[in-house]
């Protein structure tokens, strides 16, 4: 998900096209496309504020600018709507300036910003010897602190995102945590970019410390992880991933998942208590949208039962654009982006609301399996495993007001959003690569919007808390 030079990322079971799309490089499927990210052309919740290393109080968002006694953070609204802005455009202050203007006119009361985007570089300056070498001479804010301590003065929500395994400045400097190729080499994506391989120790601690840097030093309430997985696409056959330790992706994936909890959150891992955002931050995962009704691991390791114990937030991208022809019975999904969006939503909701499930992880117990065989009986036998029950709103998906492969007018921006509410979610992100959300202004612009969440709605099959934290 990059503004510049977006690559959109594709899996099917079989076969794999590749074509230039606009100049951009693309990878195009007859089957199903799972992607972490869309093509180019393709009033304020109150809040309170805490102060870092500090006893937690709350304050008015006025004081945040002029607080002294450590950096401030605001703690995360019952209901979370953000866009998302580039590693460039925060480096931009006109751009910066015209979005941050676009959150406070709109419904919105939250922005993701680049933390670390495609390209590895780190968007703010930093004298921790670990980080330094990586900060991006190209893009990014060298008044990051200043800017995100301006965002908390409007009582806004600050979310950092991370993109994690896709890092081509840092496997230039160590290569020795790459994903190989069979030969040994460094390898490579379609797009050209190189990926740290998910099992690499010594890339974990990197990651951590860029994570509780950007907390700490720089003032993001939310850390945001992308590109958590094994690579998409590519020339897959010769990768190989030489820190796997003989598990597998998916086992793998969630070893670096229980790692960040406990490293970043070593106080609520411990107690299984709510996240105080004075003390630690609230972490989030962003997951390929099929992980909503998908139980494999898509072959990349994601998988949402994996996910769920150690983030306060999943964030599946259910853009409508990113699923197959067929899918769910949609000749041109494109058409149906209510329907795409309520569907995956809604087995997202149920999964995560469960107490049972058929996917194993460290986090479960083995239960009785589901039916037995017997001689007079044909029934599969099915292993169920103990499962936490999570508040639905651990969901927080990723919607999309970008035009691809159509121009996605303000009526299937709006739908999505009434798909995610009648869904049992009240917590969104807007992607546009491009940063310019034309469709969505249109529709946050509107009075309409204002009776949006009042038109009859399907009702969920769960009660819907007013917390937004599990």
């Amino acid at each position: 998900m990059e503004h510049k030079h977006t690559l959109l990322r594709a899996i099917r079971y079989g076969t794999l096209v590749v074509v230039v799309l606009f100049g951009t490089l693309a990878v195009v499927t007859l089957g199903y496309a799972f992607f972490d990210e869309p093509s180019v052309s393709a009033a304020h919740t109150s809040m309170s504020t805490t102060t870092s290393g500090a006893t937690a109080s709350t304050t008015t968002p006025d004081t945040v600018a002029s607080a002294q006694a450590g950096i401030v953070h605001v703690s995360p609204p019952s209901s979370i709507r953000a866009i998302y802005m580039s590693q460039c455009a925060v480096g931009t202050p006109s751009f910066r300036a015209s979005l941050v203007d676009m959150i406070e006119k709109g419904q919105l009361n939250a922005v993701v910003i680049d933390i670390k985007d495609y390209s590895g570089g780190i968007s703010f300056p930093t004298e921790d010897p670990v980080l330094a070498p990586f900060v991006s001479k190209k893009c990014g804010a060298s008044d990051m602190q200043a800017f995100v301590a301006s965002l908390h003065a409007k009582g806004i929500y600050v979310i950092g995102r991370i993109t994690t395994f896709q890092d081509p400045l840092y496997v230039k400097a160590h290569p020795e945590v790459a994903v190989k190729t069979l030969e040994g080499g460094v390898w490579e994506n379609y797009g050209g970019l190189a990926f740290a391989d998910a099992g690499a120790r010594p890339f974990w601690i990197y990651i951590a410390e860029l994570a509780r840097v950007s907390y700490r030093d720089i003032g993001f309430d939310e850390i945001n992880f992308d590109y958590i997985r094994f690579p998409s696409d590519g020339n897959l056959a010769d990768a190989d991933y030489t820190f796997d330790r003989g598990e597998s992706k998916a086992q793998v994936l969630e070893e670096f998942f229980q790692y960040l909890d406990h490293e970043l959150r070593p106080v609520a891992a411990s107690s299984a208590a709510e996240v105080d955002v004075s003390v630690e931050p609230v972490l989030s995962a962003d997951m390929f949208g099929f992980i909503s009704s998908h139980t494999d691991d898509l072959g990349i390791g994601q998988v949402l039962e994996r996910a769920l114990p150690y983030f306060d937030f999943v964030d599946p991208m259910v853009y409508p654009s990113h699923y197959p022809k067929g899918f769910d019975g949609f000749a041109d999904v494109n058409a149906h982006p209510y329907d795409i969006v309520y569907s995956q939503l809604s087995s997202a909701v149920q999964r995560t609301i469960a107490t049972t499930t058929t996917v194993p992880s460290l986090a479960e117990t083995p239960l009785q399996t589901e039916a037995s065989q017997t001689a007079s009986s044909t029934k599969k036998v099915v292993q169920l495993y103990s499962k936490e029950s999570y508040s639905p709103t651990k969901i927080r998906p990723w919607l999309q007001s970008f035009d691809w492969p159509v121009p996605y007018a303000p009526d299937m921006v709006a739908a999505q959003i009434k798909a995610t509410t009648d869904a049992g979610i009240s917590s969104y992100l807007f992607w546009d690569a491009a940063n310019k959300y034309t469709s969505l202004k249109s529709v946050l612009g509107e009075q309409s919007l204002r009776s949006f969440y009042h038109i009859k709605s399907r009702t969920p099959d769960f009660c819907v808390t007013a917390d937004n934290r599990a």
